[in-house]
């Protein structure tokens, strides 16, 4: 089950999503299926059954965004967060052999088309919580454990 929490950023982000859907694509989609019914014979016009299938697509994530959008608990920075790793921290962690890796812990419905966030439902953000810098974490993996040491947190407004 996803967590239910987001960044301001990230709900303003899916508002203006549903909002660009709902009030520009749609509308625009509407008027070429309807353009395209009105030449007749629906079942080989190409315009007509791509745009109808869009169509569906677009309500199906309307839908999907207007069940999702009041069930979400848009979490604000604090200033008691600082020093520690909790939702929406940027963090910069280090392996062993070197290897650093810097993301932003958010909400599940954030991660998408972003390589630098992961889901605070993850094995690493789970570690991850409520540690502080210089703090080493034990992360269990396909590949089994790996330990981190974190260098940096940081929270931006």
């Amino acid at each position: 089950m996803k967590t239910n929490l987001i960044t301001p950023e990230g709900y303003r982000k899916l508002q203006q999503e549903h909002d660009h859907l709902w009030f520009e694509k749609r509308p625009e989609i509407t008027k070429i299926v309807n353009w395209a019914a009105s030449l007749g014979d629906r079942s080989e016009n190409a315009d007509y059954t791509f745009n109808k299938r869009l169509l569906r697509q677009i309500d199906r994530r309307v839908r999907y965004l207007r069940k999702r959008l009041p069930d979400l608990k848009v979490i604000e920075y604090n200033p008691q967060q600082a020093g520690k790793v909790y939702f929406g921290a940027w963090v910069e962690i280090e392996n062993d052999d070197g290897e650093t890796k810097y993301f932003r812990i958010v909400g599940p419905d954030e991660i998408y088309e972003r390589n630098d966030y992961i889901s605070i439902d993850s094995p690493m953000a789970r570690a991850l919580l409520g540690k502080s810098v210089d703090d080493d974490f034990m992360v269990t993996t396909p590949q089994g454990d790996a330990q981190w040491y974190i260098n940096r947190i940081e929270y931006q407004a």
